[in-house]
């Protein structure tokens, strides 16, 4: 069954492409045109996006014939055909723009998380996603995080406890913030998980001494205070690091022993995959 969410997205997405017509197409090309398409790479990566390729085709008409060559989270090459779509040439190019931006976007990210994924894969370090996302594209390009071999965190403010430094420092200190959310939890038979972000050794100490949470985040620590930190934790939580890590010093950072790196760059700042759709 498909996700609602995903569901939605999609009507939406052509809502607001189509609206009351795709005139061009209406004007040019005879309503029972049938027609031949692929989807061909014109760079090497990673490929994501063709599940969802094939749910928006069948989205708008359910008698198109799609035919993958490639899966999810495969590696192609430039000139590589991904799928093939026959059927009615004004579906094909109703849907053509919502699953090209979705593959395009969708590849870019698989394809910046699998590089580096690869970049530590040395370590034991989990890579993460964050919510600096496109809004109301969220659940897609995790999905891409996913298929590029990185982890999912919180999808939104719903599903997780994360107090961070704006939430210390407007309830005056960690351990005000964490006694409150535990009452909150509580009072409200809540059952998430705890994160909380910290921006020295000695705030680490303070977590440590409260105590009942699930992470500690270390936000913007250099190697020393990040080794330092992660000696002292000593598995009693799971730890993250955030900010300030590039693909420049991200192993680094994952040898200081950290089981998590979050990386809003996965999502906030890649740059399209070329992806054509093209008449046969």
């Amino acid at each position: 069954m498909l996700d609602q969410e995903l569901k939605k997205f999609i009507k939406e997405s052509l809502k607001e492409d189509i609206k009351d017509g795709d005139h061009t197409t209406l004007a040019c090309i005879d309503k029972n045109n049938i027609s031949t398409a692929k989807i061909v790479s014109k760079e090497n990566g990673t490929i994501a996006g063709v599940k969802l390729a094939e749910i928006i085709f069948k989205e708008v008409d359910k008698n198109l014939k799609i035919t993958s060559f490639y899966n999810d989270g495969d590696d192609i090459n430039e000139k590589d055909v991904i799928l093939k779509v026959s059927g009615s040439s004004h579906a094909i190019l109703n849907a053509e723009r919502l699953v090209l931006n979705c593959m395009q976007q969708m590849s870019a990210i698989a394809t910046k998380t699998r590089k580096i994924v690869g970049l530590i894969s040395s370590t034991n370090a989990k890579i993460l996603d964050t919510r600096k996302t496109t809004p109301l594209n969220r659940q897609v390009q995790k999905w891409a995080v996913k298929i590029g071999g990185g982890y999912n965190h919180r999808f939104g403010l719903y599903d997780m406890i994360m107090i961070k430094d704006n939430h210390i420092d407007f309830c005056n200190g960690i351990t005000n913030a964490i006694r409150k959310t535990k009452s909150y939890l509580a009072k409200n038979n809540l059952n998430l998980d705890i994160i909380i972000e910290t921006r020295d050794i000695s705030e680490v100490k303070e977590v440590l001494e409260e105590g009942g949470i699930r992470r500690i985040l270390l936000d913007n620590f250099n190697y020393k205070d990040t080794k330092e930190a992660v000696k002292i934790i000593d598995d009693q939580y799971e730890t993250e690091s955030s900010g300030v890590i590039n693909e420049e010093n991200i192993l680094e950072y994952a040898k200081c022993g950290v089981d998590y790196i979050s990386l809003g760059a996965l999502t906030h700042s890649i740059k399209n995959f070329d992806i054509s759709l093209l008449a046969e």
